[in-house]
C-alpha cells in the first residue's frame, strides 16, 4: 500500500527488511492508538517491509537539506512518532529533534553528545579509560595494546563485515589498510552478550535484559538467550546512566572466564534482536511511544521474566499475488 493511511502514524525509518521491528512496533503503537497506522519507510522502493506495513514512504535521504522535505512528508501522513533503526540517521534525527517537534512530531533519539560519544569507538573507549569503565581499550596505533592478537575495525559505523579477529601485530596492521578509518584493540576471549536497556529523560535505568549471543551472523544475533546475574546488570546500569543516552539502546560485552565484563560498544537505538527483551519483560517501545506523546504518563513498572527465553531468528518467504510494487 502507498496511500496515506488514517489516523495517528508511526514511522520506521530505514525499515528495510527489519519486520520483527516492524511488528513489536505495531503492537506497542496500536496499544496507544488502535485504530493507528504503521509506515515503513526506507530510500529503497523494494524493500521487503513494505508489504507488512500499513503503507510504505519512499523517504528522501536524512541529510539537513532534505529536512523540509522529510518534515512535510511526515505532516501529510499524520505522523506523529518517528523510531529511526539505523545508526548512520541518528545525528540528523536528534539534531532536528526540535524542528520536528514543532510540527507536533516527536522522534525516539538520544541526545546529540550521547550519540556521537556512541559512533565513535574510539571515543568510547577513551571515555571508558577517564571513567574507569569496563570497557575494551582502542588507540590509532598498535603499540598502545598490550597484547598478543589484536581486533581491527572501522572506528566509525557498524565494521561486523570488514572486521579483523585475532591477529598478530603484523595482520592487524596489515588488515588496517583495507580500512578507512582502522582502530586497534585487543582480543578479548569469552562469552559475547547484549545488553538491552531503557533509559528515562534523566538516563537512569529504568530495565535491563541480558542475552547471551549464542550464534552471531554477520554482526548479528540469529540466535539468543535471556538470563540474570544481578551483578551485572549493576555494573552496566552504571554504566548506561554515564552515556547521556535515551530511550531504548543495546549494548555489546564479552564476559571472560572469570565472570568479568569487557565491553565492546553501544548502539543508541533499539537492536535488531532487541525484540526478545520485549518477550522478556523490556516493554521498551511502548514505554518510548508513550512517552513521547503523553509526557507525564505514568510508565509501568518493569518486571523480568523469571525464566529463560530463546531467541530464534530465521528468514521466510511469504507470497503477494498481483503485487503492488
Amino acid at each position: 500500500m502507498t496511500t496515506p493511511p488514517s489516523g495517528s502514524a508511526l514511522l520506521l525509518t530505514s525499515a528495510g527488511a527489519k519486520i520483527p521491528m516492524l511488528q513489536a512496533a505495531r503492537q506497542a503503537w496500536l496499544r496507544l492508538f488502535p485504530t493507528g497506522s504503521i509506515i515503513a519507510g526506507d530510500m529503497q522502493p523494494l524493500s521487503v517491509s513494505r508489504a507488512f506495513a500499513d503503507s510504505f514512504w519512499q523517504m528522501p535521504a536524512t541529510i539537513h537539506a532534505n529536512k523540509t522535505e522529510l518534515r512535510r512528508g511526515c505532516i501529510e501522513r499524520n505522523i506523529k512518532v518517528i523510531l529511526p533503526s539505523r545508526d548512520a540517521e541518528l545525528l540528523f534525527w536528534a539534531q532536528n529533534r526540535s524542528y520536528f517537534a514543532d510540527a507536533g512530531i516527536h522522534i525516539i533519539v538520544s541526545p546529540e553528545a550521547g550519540i556521537n560519544l556512541c559512533l565513535d569507538k574510539l571515543a568510547f573507549a577513551e571515555f571508558g579509560r577517564q571513567h574507569q569503565l569496563a570497557i575494551i581499550p582502542a588507540s590509532l596505533q598498535t603499540d598502545d595494546i598490550n597484547a598478543e592478537q589484536f581486533v581491527v575495525k572501522e572506528r566509525f559505523g557498524a565494521g561486523a563485515k570488514s572486521i579483523g579477529l585475532a591477529l598478530t601485530k603484523t595482520q592487524a596492521k596489515q588488515h588496517a589498510k583495507q580500512l578507512q578509518a582502522p582502530i586497534y584493540q585487543p582480543m578479548q576471549s569469552g562469552k559475547e552478550i547484549s545488553i538491552d536497556a531503557w533509559l528515562d529523560r534523566d538516563s537512569s535505568v529504568k530495565g535491563l535484559i541480558l542475552r547471551q549471543r549464542d550464534k552471531v551472523v554477520a554482526g548479528e544475533s540469529q540466535i539468543s538467550t535471556t538470563f540474570s546475574d544481578a551483578a551485572l546488570a549493576k555494573q552496566f546500569s552504571h554504566i548506561l546512566a554515564q552515556l547521556n543516552l535515551t530511550g531504548p539502546v543495546v549494548m555489546q560485552a564479552i564476559i571472560d572466564a572469570s565472570g568479568k565484563p569487557h565491553i565492546i560498544e553501544c548502539n543508541s537505538r533499539f537492536g535488531g534482536a532487541s525484540t526478545l527483551s520485549i518477550v522478556a519483560g523490556l516493554d521498551s517501545l511502548y514505554w518510548s511511544f508513550l512517552q513521547a506523546i503523553q509526557p507525564e504518563a505514568q510508565l509501568s513498572d518493569f518486571t523480568a521474566a523469571t525464566q529463560q527465553i530463546r531467541q530464534l531468528r530465521y528468514s521466510m518467504d511469504t507470497y503477494q499475488y498481483d503485487p503492488d510494487f
